[in-house]
């Protein structure tokens, strides 16, 4: 399976050319679709995106990756739930989510979106979070 840089669109007969969709694009749109659902905590990042954001950016495509392939594209989300949410529930509304970004901004179906939870987010801990930030 071959990857691609860039997402190439034939716009047809139209003449005015054609369009390319970097990776990052699409992550940038599964990772704010995804925090948009109710439920979802957090993505996971790695370290490197924690600096960035303790100095101020924000890293919209944490926790997404993004693979390009001759059969479609395929999306895998890495976030943590808040607990007491039902986590099947919730993932289907990530997913569902996902599919109508991509498709609304970009014109593109997602061949598969894949939902890793990898943690629970507990309410004391968001607090701990919040007051380290202060400091």
């Amino acid at each position: 399976m071959s990857e691609f840089s860039v997402l190439e669109m034939d716009q047809g007969s139209n003449g005015h050319g054609k369009i390319e969709i970097a990776p990052e694009v699409i992550e940038v749109i599964a990772g704010i679709a995804a925090s948009e659902v109710d439920g979802v905590s957090g993505m996971r990042g790695n370290f490197a995106t924690g600096v960035v954001e303790r100095l101020g950016k924000k890293n919209h495509g944490k926790g997404v990756k993004v693979e390009l392939s001759e059969t479609g594209i395929k999306v895998d989300v890495y976030c943590l739930m808040k607990f007491g949410t039902s986590i099947p529930t919730v993932a289907g509304k990530v997913q569902d989510n996902i599919r109508q970004a991509l498709l609304n901004m970009t014109a593109l179906d997602a061949e598969e979106v894949n939902i890793h939870v990898v943690g629970i987010q507990f309410e004391n801990q968001k607090n701990e979070q919040e007051i380290d930030a202060e400091l």
